[in-house]
């Protein structure tokens, strides 16, 4: 059993999972209180689950066991859940190399290192952590920074592999914690807006008598107010065990002992994390991961069909869940409003829509902007692209010329879609089905992941399927779970039977 913390627009339906599966949920928020007859916590969690900031899927990190024994939880929405390790998760010491300045802070290439990070590769889990690169601001580190410095830095908040955020960093370490935590610095701080509950916080070190690290400070947060006396005594000596545990951990590695910035000698660069206290995984949701949770939340409450993909599509939309819900009474049984939510929130005809395609391995590859010329209610929506000149387009084997017109059409839920080339007078130059895992039309953009094997249609009527051996390589790797590869060897065989 974990104890768990969850926050975001799916922490009802993650509530009503984590608790089937024997879990516990701690620190819960007032409507979870409401909808749920369980004893919630007050205990620090052992894992924390966020929403991602685009609404897609979920960050979880905390400690090692807790987080594995969490992940099947996650991924079990749906086949299309897909996870992956996190190289940076928060708290983590790494050192790397400065390769861009930019005008509020530097690019750096971090050191993360080639361990997987737990996780078994039939599930989709035990990739090996990529490459990183991390953002450090220079208000977050003591010295000067210039391209080509060897920094030693930790991780502040970490960000999806998905998105094109980089991990915020910082020249000093801090050690988090829901209810206080330890920064360096003198006296006490409090994070909190209320006055009263502020200031007996801030004489607690005296009551306690807790003295943390020298040269560090308290910071009681927020979930202090309401905790009891053993509860702070608790959690202000877990901080300082691993205030002590990492500045050791750094230290050892650093004759100057411990400290964190701009290195003055490259030789001291390390490979791999040299303090990581959290583990971390990234998931992301699939439109019937999406319909998996709806489930999961229509068991503590009412839940409108479609709640989970209206709400991942725009704050607006999450909104419009939130007042539908309210109002009425939603039928278990309906669809999904496609159309509702598509003329409240969009796209509508004219708008600019992005294809953004997922691969199975985390990242995210937007194939570029185009114009929508058409939204049916049954969830079809057209998309014009007018391609540049050069190169060739790929499966066809088809030049690829300027001012050709590619014509997408993306239905929302369909594990394909195609796109056919037409040249400038209307000749077909041929017709590309990409394999995905369903897809969602959201208000800027058609998102989805792509499983490799895909059947193309060339200009003299042949249909050919290819990339096979693609999708077989991102099993093997860990990449692509067995099930959701066998949906796509299903489609294709019936695509390439259609066509």
């Amino acid at each position: 059993m974990a104890r768990a913390r969850v926050r975001g627009i799916y922490a009802t339906a993650l509530t009503a999972r984590l608790l089937d599966a024997g879990h516990e949920v701690v620190d819960a928020s007032p409507p979870i209180r409401r909808r749920f007859d369980a004893e919630f916590g007050t205990e620090p969690p052992a894992v924390r689950i966020e929403t991602s900031a685009d609404r897609q899927g979920v960050g979880a990190g905390g400690d090692p066991d807790a987080l594995d024994a969490v992940r099947g939880v996650l991924t079990g929405a749906g086949r299309d859940a897909l996870a992956w390790p996190d190289p940076t998760p928060p708290g983590t010491v790494l050192d790397g190399e400065v390769t861009e300045t930019l005008g509020g802070g530097a690019v750096v290439d971090l050191r993360v290192g080639d361990e997987r990070a737990g996780g078994d590769g039939d599930e989709g889990t035990g990739a090996p952590a990529a490459a990183a690169e991390g953002y450090l601001p220079y208000g977050d580190v003591d010295a000067r920074v210039e391209t080509g410095d060897a920094v030693r830095v930790q991780v502040r908040e970490s960000a999806a592999p998905w998105t094109d955020r980089r991990p915020e960093l910082a020249g000093g370490l801090r050690i988090g914690g829901d209810l206080v935590a330890l920064e360096p610095g003198s006296g006490t701080r409090v994070d909190v807006r209320e006055d009263e509950a502020a200031r007996e916080l801030a004489g607690m070190i005296d009551l306690l008598d807790l003295d943390p690290p020298a040269g560090w400070r308290a910071v009681w947060r927020p979930p202090a107010v309401d905790a009891d006396t053993e509860a702070l005594t608790a959690g202000l000596d877990a901080a300082v065990e691993a205030a002590e545990g990492l500045r050791a951990a750094v230290g050892a590695e650093d004759e100057t002992g411990g400290e964190l910035g701009v290195l003055g000698d490259r030789s001291r660069l390390r490979d791999g994390p040299l303090a990581a206290p959290n583990a971390g995984v990234w998931v992301w949701f699939g439109r019937e991961s999406r319909a998996g949770l709806d489930d999961a939340r229509r068991t503590a409450t009412a839940t409108m069909p479609g709640h989970h993909r209206a709400k991942a599509g725009s704050a607006d939309a999450s909104a419009g869940v939130d007042l539908a819900e309210a109002l009425c009474e939603p039928g278990a049984d309906a669809e999904f409003p496609f159309s509702v939510v598509a003329d409240a929130f969009g796209p509508r005809e004219g708008d600019s829509l992005r294809i953004d395609h997922g691969k199975p391995d985390g990242r995210l590859i937007t194939l570029g902007e185009g114009s929508v010329t058409g939204v049916d209610p049954d969830g079809t929506v057209a998309v014009e692209r007018e391609m540049s000149g050069g190169g060739t387009y790929d499966g066809l084997g088809v030049d690829r010329r300027a001012g050709d017109v590619a014509e997408t059409s993306l239905k929302e839920g369909r594990w394909w879609y195609p796109t056919t080339y037409r040249g400038r007078d209307g000749t077909v130059r041929g017709t590309y089905v990409n394999v995905c895992t369903p897809v969602e039309v959201f208000p800027d953009a058609a998102r989805y992941v792509d499983l490799h094997v895909d059947v193309v249609k060339l200009p003299d009527g042949t249909v050919e399927r290819v990339d096979d051996d693609a999708l077989d390589e991102s099993v093997a790797a860990g990449y692509t779970p067995e099930p959701l590869a066998e949906k796509a060897r299903s489609v294709a065989s019936a695509l390439e039977n259609a066509l």
